[in-house]
């Protein structure tokens, strides 16, 4: 059974079901299969960094 993990920021429930529901049918057309997991990690900016900064700090410029 096919999983696609997803990291990125924070969203609401409601774009997360569109997110699986999208990559779902996607992956489903290319695999020719019907049960594929969907895993959502949200990572919130205070643990992200890019280029030695967090981007909480990032965000505040």
């Amino acid at each position: 059974m096919p999983t696609i993990i997803v990291e990125g920021p924070p969203i609401s429930v409601e774009k997360k079901r569109e997110l699986v529901k999208r990559l779902t049918e996607v992956a489903s057309e290319v695999y020719e299969i019907e049960h594929i997991t969907v895993l959502i990690k949200e990572n919130p900016p205070e643990n992200v960094g890019i280029n030695g900064e967090l981007l909480l700090d990032r965000k505040r410029k």
